[in-house]
């Protein structure tokens, strides 16, 4: 039996699956760490997990730490300790450290964390990815701007996905943002040359350093257009077949951009661009599972439970490497402006017209309010032996479907 603990800052739905998932492992005795108390958990929740641990603050590493050997003291040493979320696993490696815990240390985890150094380490292998600078000051980003030219991008060094992320064309769009940059003194940012090209994921299985499966996604648009038009109705693709020549070099420079960084044993979440004279670059990477429902499809092309996957890597490192026998996709649907679902229209002909190619979904909800991020008031999941039916299929959808939302008073 092994004892692990899952840091989980609230338990939101997407986190309580993977909780799930991973209490429900054969011989794996589960505890919680979290801010929810324990009153507050659902009562299939409850009953699965063996502990609860109650923190203020789950991104504290000291907090973690208490919690970790309090819940030792309970039910047996920790032996894992896990955790989804980008801004977790840079408290989590350092917790493992201090207790001796295996899994990820701290300076594999900086490296996928901090992107200003991530990408320096990926330069110094040699594995292609835009230009970049961490710059504090006016100075130092109008110097890289001038080197590099317009557009390009600026970040957070430590953001996860496209959050807080701009993308500047013109020198107006520069003064804009140096406006808002100065107003959060001491706050530094990773300003990136702008990648031309087609945008995709990696989503790789790591196993002592090898690379033993990979998934491949297509982004329309790309993730910062979609944060740019709150509007657009955006699709993400898992094409039936992944091994040909558009993937060849992605399936050689992913696994060497995660054995830079340092990565052993994980499940990554990786973008890149494909850039019109066949090079790729990569973009992001993180050393976690993906999210906007890429974690469900990648499932429902393989006909395995990708939660179940996940756990069984991260806790008792088990893995079976499943065949891709679908093409996938989700579409998800945005409203225009702010406030609050008035109603979804043509979603009767998108049933009619699909039938049983829909395989999930989650509908905007009348009375819900509007999305603040880039996933929308909804989605609905398509999956075909082709790809060209899936991406048919989403295109009724965001073409038939409409959100309409009220603004409140």
């Amino acid at each position: 039996m092994v004892t692990a603990a899952f840091v989980a800052p609230f338990l939101l739905e997407a986190t309580r699956r993977f909780v799930l998932s991973a209490a429900r492992v054969p011989g794996v005795r589960l505890a919680v760490v979290t801010a929810t108390p324990a009153d507050r958990l659902d009562p299939e929740l409850r009953e699965a997990i063996a502990g609860h641990w109650q923190v203020a603050d789950a991104l504290d590493p000291q907090q973690v730490a208490d919690a970790v050997r309090g819940l030792g003291a309970r039910l047996g040493p920790v032996e894992r300790l896990v955790g989804i979320l980008e801004q977790l696993q840079v408290p989590l490696a350092q917790v493992r450290d201090a207790l001796g815990i295996p899994g990820m240390d701290e300076e594999t985890a900086r490296n996928v964390r901090e992107k200003a150094r991530m990408k320096t380490v990926l330069g110094r292998a040699g594995v292609p990815c835009a230009r970049h600078r961490l710059v504090t000051r006016t100075e130092e980003a109008i110097d890289f701007l001038e080197l590099v030219g317009l557009p390009v991008v600026a970040k957070p060094p430590d953001g996860a996905g496209a959050v807080a992320t701009f993308r500047l064309d013109t020198w107006a769009d520069v003064d804009a943002w140096l406006q808002m940059a100065r107003g959060e003194a001491g706050e530094a940012w990773l300003l990136e040359e702008f990648l031309t090209g087609r945008e995709h994921t990696f989503d790789s299985v790591t196993i002592d350093g090898e690379t033993v499966f990979s998934s491949v996604a297509d982004y329309h648009p790309t993730p910062l257009e979609v944060l740019r038009n709150p509007w657009v109705q955006w699709q993400v693709v898992l094409p039936h077949a992944v091994d040909g020549p558009e993937c060849r070099e992605i399936h050689r420079v992913g696994p060497a951009a995660l054995a830079a960084l340092g990565v052993r044993t994980s499940i990554s979440h990786m973008e890149w661009f494909a850039r019109p004279d066949g090079t790729v670059a990569i973009s992001e990477v993180g050393a976690r599972p993906p999210g906007a429902q890429l974690a469900s499809m990648i499932g429902l092309a393989h006909d395995v439970d990708f939660f179940d996957l996940w756990a069984r890597l991260m806790i008792l490192e088990e893995f079976t490497r499943p065949e891709r026998s679908w093409a996938c996709g989700t579409a998800y649907l945005r409203g225009l402006g702010r406030g609050r679902v008035r109603a979804v229209h043509g979603l009767e002909e998108v049933w009619r017209e699909l039938g049983d190619l829909v395989v999930d979904s989650r509908l905007p909800r009348p009375g819900a309010p509007s999305s603040t991020g880039y996933e929308g008031e909804g989605f609905i999941t398509v999956r075909h032996r082709d790809t060209d039916a899936v991406r048919e299929a989403l295109d009724l959808i965001v073409s038939r479907v409409r959100v309409e939302l009220v603004e409140e008073a």
